[in-house]
């Protein structure tokens, strides 16, 4: 079979450095959890009943990411650009209607992850009932540590996760708060999709989220995985 011709070079494939291997992740979906802290939630001005609500999603192209450490620009069109830490679960394995108690085959690994929004336009199409493309899924926004393998971590149910601007702590929780928990997420998420190895799942933002400007720092830790930073640059 002669190769393929292609009018232009096709992108290439994102991926992420792996703690202790040479080896990178490549990355194949990215999904987001929506308002999975109840404190966040509520900040947002929509509170949570885990008994009536199921989660949802968004996502982002896995074009967005950017590893930690990176400086990027203050993204174009918005004037309300937010941070929001997360733990991100990185699958590896196949897995369409899996039960909760089979969760922890699909899991390769964890990685800490920021979320970032171009707040002022989400909210806009949320108002409008519309998308969230243009707050969530643009250019450089999310990004993600270095993946942790599972190892002895197991099924990650607790741990402190905090992220700081200019050395000033903004969110500090724990994730055993997660409204729906790591086997509730990939048991409801597999109902919808085949997961696949290279998906990522960032699980949902604790509290405390908030604007940044050009110059700011921010770093985050979660307890077992690692930390993360981040340097905003000047608007293009």
């Amino acid at each position: 079979m002669s190769e393929a011709n292609y009018l232009w070079n096709p992108p290439p494939v994102h991926s992420l450095p792996v703690r202790g291997s040479t080896a990178r992740y490549p990355i194949n979906r990215i999904f987001c959890v929506g308002r999975n802290y109840q404190a966040h939630a509520v900040e947002m001005g929509n509170p949570i009943d885990k008994a009536s609500m199921k989660p949802f999603y968004f996502t982002k192209s896995p074009s967005t990411i950017v590893e930690s450490g990176a400086t990027v620009p203050y993204p174009a069109g918005t004037a309300n650009y937010h941070y929001e830490m997360e733990l991100v679960v990185a699958i590896g394995a196949a897995g369409f209607r899996v039960g909760e108690a089979d969760a922890r085959r699909l899991i390769y690994g964890y990685a800490a992850g920021l979320d970032m929004t171009r707040r002022d336009l989400q909210l806009v199409a949320r108002e409008q009932g519309r998308p969230w493309d243009l707050g969530k899924d643009f250019e450089k926004s999310a990004v993600c540590s270095e993946i942790v393998p599972i190892g002895n971590l197991g099924v990650l149910s607790a741990g402190a996760i905090n992220l700081q601007v200019n050395g000033e702590t903004k969110q500090s929780a724990d994730i055993g708060q997660l409204i729906w928990n790591i086997p509730e997420l990939l048991a409801d998420l597999s109902k919808f999709y085949h997961l696949e190895p290279g998906d990522l799942i960032y699980t949902g933002t604790p509290e405390g989220v908030g604007p940044v400007k050009p110059g700011d720092r921010i770093t985050g830790h979660v307890d077992g995985v690692g930390d993360i930073a981040l340097t905003i640059g000047q608007p293009e």
